[in-house]
């Protein structure tokens, strides 16, 4: 379904577009960058809220996820650099920043205070990677009754597929699904 409206108190929320990671997906991150950029650019113009995230670990590593399976957080490196947001998303003193150990974003973060605070009721979702971050992230902003939209053109996974497969199986069951250009229209 796409983007019906963006409720008045509504958050830009950027999952992982962060240098290690972004230059994990490679050549598959396509516009996301750029259109995540425009999308971060035209709510700080709203005067609406950006949370910029990005995954860390501490350097002895204590602090990530335990398992028997290799999941997708236990292959980031314990450098700052990594987990850099992106220059292109030009952050600002006022932007807020959640530093997740887990895909889900809401996950041990303040992020869901953070966004209640603010008295936001909507996200907007972007960022990498698709079936990983943007999808736990989404699934738990529905369980807590946040309206989400998802910008499809802003999204992008180290899988072509699975991106896929999450935008046309997944998505459509949690949030409503649109261009960039089509969610900025809606912003007010």
């Amino acid at each position: 379904m796409p983007c019906t409206t963006l409720d008045p108190k509504t958050a830009l929320v950027v999952i992982d577009l962060q240098k290690g990671i972004v230059a994990m997906v490679g050549d598959k991150i396509g516009g996301v960058v750029s259109n995540a950029a425009r999308l971060a650019e035209a709510f700080r113009r709203a005067k609406q809220p950006v949370v910029l995230v990005n995954v860390a670990f501490s350097a002895d590593g204590g602090d990530r996820p335990r398992g028997r399976t290799d999941g997708p957080v236990r292959t980031i490196p314990s450098n700052p650099e990594f987990s850099e947001i992106l220059p292109e998303l030009a952050p600002e003193a006022n932007d807020v920043r959640v530093t997740k150990k887990q895909p889900n974003a809401f996950y041990g973060t303040d992020l869901d205070l953070q966004l209640r605070r603010r008295g936001v009721t909507q996200i907007v979702l972007c960022g990498v990677s698709t079936s990983i971050g943007v999808d736990g992230t989404a699934r738990a902003a529905y369980e807590r009754s946040y309206n989400v939209t998802i910008a499809s053109d802003a999204c992008a996974d180290f899988d072509p597929a699975m991106h896929d497969a999450v935008m046309a199986k997944m998505f459509p069951r949690v949030a409503e699904i649109d261009t960039t250009d089509a969610i900025l229209r809606h912003l007010k």
